[in-house]
């Protein structure tokens, strides 16, 4: 009996603990843009690739993929991010609160060319943005900026002017070996692979429109196969080939359409432009470099040579913009003279003297006369 009556008060517990049932409460998707542009064909990747058109809701973790078409994404703060064809971006997370310490925003540029223009970004913290390639991070200041990736990963970050044509702020471009700042209209820096230092920062002689215009990853190419629609033949094999069934004379192969070429047979896809413009920064910091070193070493010395002179017994040093004449032998002199403007200058010690000129020269004479 007591055993029966324990199952009995037992019982109606089971049943109200089976009967109960647990819900599971999804968050519901936010809108954070939408497509404000789009001119060819593109597609938003969610759980499913969906074609993209005009005011096409966008949310975190989309994927914006542009094949022959250009696409430009409004986000709630009014931030804009336009993409040239063959491009891919992914929002990685996006949050918009009235309180600018709430919100965030993540983008990583995949491939291809993407132009960020910056909204009211008091609406959202600076340090809040969280903007990359493959191979570096970007934090901005207010500013409008390309990012061009390759298939490679390879990184070229460009800051625009703003409508006056000047600078529109500055953006950082950091990588797991140093950081530089782009703070000048064109200014632009590489990165290949993220465990290198950032390139020298230079001034491309580039427009907008030129920008604008470039496509800079090659387009994967279109394979075309044609099926025999009689399925006896696709059961052939090399074995059933008769090369004495064919009659090659038979074929005019200069009536062919393939050998003739014209100006609309050129694909200008084929064209790597980054490989271009990674080719052209290159040359203007070797160039940079060089001018650098011209400028270092504009300091015309006539009467010794530079370094150790053997003859006149003087060593000639160039530091920057500063010439230092020092010469030891029983009595020793150092004058150390602004390498930008012209001197005579005259060594004379125990009756040996020596006449140097700098920059050619000048009236003004400085005498250094030492004996015993």
């Amino acid at each position: 009996m007591t055993g029966l009556k324990l199952y009995q008060s037992v019982a109606p517990l089971l049943l109200l603990f089976v009967s109960f049932k647990t819900t599971k409460v999804q968050a519901q998707a936010v809108d954070i843009g939408d497509i404000s542009e789009l001119n060819g064909s593109a597609q938003i990747v969610r759980d499913k690739p969906y074609d993209a058109n005009l005011k096409f809701a966008i949310q975190s973790n989309d994927e914006a993929i542009t094949t022959n078409g250009r696409m430009a994404i409004t986000f709630l703060d009014d931030s804009i991010v336009k993409l040239t064809e063959h491009s891919q971006l992914l929002i990685d997370e996006y949050i918009y609160d009235p309180d600018p310490s709430k919100s965030k925003m993540a983008i990583t540029f995949g491939l291809g060319t993407a132009r960020f223009i910056t909204g009211n970004l008091n609406r959202i913290d600076k340090q809040n943005i969280t903007l990359k390639t493959p191979t570096a991070n970007i934090a901005i200041r207010g500013t409008d900026f390309t990012a061009t990736v390759d298939e490679l990963g390879r990184s070229l970050i460009i800051l625009l002017p703003d409508a006056l044509g000047l600078s529109s702020g500055e953006i950082l471009v950091t990588t797991a070996m140093g950081t530089v700042a782009l703070n000048k209209p064109y200014q632009a820096t590489t990165v290949s692979v993220f465990e290198s230092s950032p390139s020298k920062p230079v001034i491309l002689d580039l427009s907008l429109d030129i920008i604008d215009n470039m496509l800079i990853v090659t387009p994967p190419k279109e394979e075309k196969i044609t099926y025999e629609e009689d399925v006896s033949a696709k059961q052939e094999s090399i074995l059933d080939f008769n090369e004495l069934d064919i009659d090659y004379l038979d074929v005019d192969y200069l009536g062919e359409d393939d050998l003739e070429f014209t100006e609309l047979d050129i694909n200008f896809l084929d064209v790597n432009y980054l490989e271009d413009l990674l080719n052209v920064l290159d040359a203007l910091a070797i160039a940079e470099e060089e001018d650098a070193l011209a400028q270092a070493t504009s300091t015309q010395v006539s009467g010794t040579l530079l370094g150790k002179d053997p003859d006149t017994q003087i060593t000639t040093i160039i530091t920057g913009n500063v010439i230092s004449l020092r010469r030891q032998v029983n009595e020793s002199v150092q004058l150390d003279l602004d390498g930008s403007t012209s001197y005579t200058v005259i060594f004379i010690q125990d009756g040996i003297s020596n006449v140097i000129k700098v920059n050619g020269g000048s009236d003004s004479v400085i005498t250094i006369t030492q004996s015993d």
